[in-house]
């Protein structure tokens, strides 16, 4: 339980932290498709890439250990990102 009331504090932070930039903006988010403004994408890269190097360096020090995860299921990778990215795309327009 303690562990899922994290996550949900984490992501609540993560969602601020969002707005507080003003990567919520509609004219951001549309900029993005249009390839003029990348400040979103190096935003969640940047996060990406910290919270990368933080979870290896716990795993390093014997912190942490990462769960088996089972092979991809590729078809279903490709019609949810299908479907993800329409969505997207549609909300944009």
């Amino acid at each position: 339980m303690s562990v899922l009331i994290i996550a949900l504090v984490m992501g609540a932070l993560f969602g601020f932290s969002l707005n507080k930039a003003g990567l919520t903006r509609y004219s951001k988010i549309v900029n993005v498709f249009r390839f003029t403004d990348m400040a979103v994408l190096q935003f969640m890269m940047t996060a990406l890439i910290v919270s990368m190097i933080g979870l290896y360096g716990l795993r390093a020090l014997g912190l942490l250990q990462f769960p088996n995860i089972p092979g991809t299921y590729l078809v279903g990778n490709l019609i949810g990102g299908l479907i993800f990215g329409v969505g997207m795309a549609l909300t944009g327009y």
